[in-house]
């Protein structure tokens, strides 16, 4: 509860404040000090590859894992946590929803397609299901 409370406050009166901790705020300055330091618009296409690169999810070669090598991110999660979020996620959200579809139509050899809105199975029935509540599994 700290921490949100100390999230929500940070937001609220001076969210570059929160430049370790929340996402936006650190690619914000990121390429913020790109932009300072080649002297270029918001608009430079060097920029747009920089916040490209900031999501490369490969850990040698994302600008977010480097920052966090450097030690100018707090991570607030540890490695294993992640590890184990992969393959158990949490019981409350829709992606243990997206995953427990994505298992039993799988099982059951039907073809689908699942978004972060729908889970669709794509046979005659063309039967989609808004992720709202809980959503029958395919047979």
């Amino acid at each position: 509860m700290d921490r949100w409370e100390h999230l929500l406050t940070g937001l609220e009166k001076d969210p570059l404040s929160l430049d370790r901790e929340v996402d936006w705020v650190i690619k914000y300055r990121l390429l913020e000090e790109c932009r300072q330091r080649r002297g270029v618009s918001e608009k430079d296409s060097r920029l747009a590859l920089v916040d490209l690169s900031y999501h490369d999810v490969d850990r040698s070669r994302g600008l977010y894992y480097l920052l966090e090598g450097k030690g100018l991110v707090d991570k607030l999660v540890s490695d294993e946590q992640v590890s184990r979020a992969q393959t158990r996620p949490p019981q409350t959200t829709r992606a243990r929803l997206r995953g427990a579809f994505i298992k039993a139509a799988k099982a059951r050899r039907r073809d689908f397609t699942v978004d972060w809105m729908h889970l669709k199975l794509n046979d005659q029935t063309q039967q989609d299901h808004a992720l709202q509540g809980s959503v029958p599994l395919p047979r």
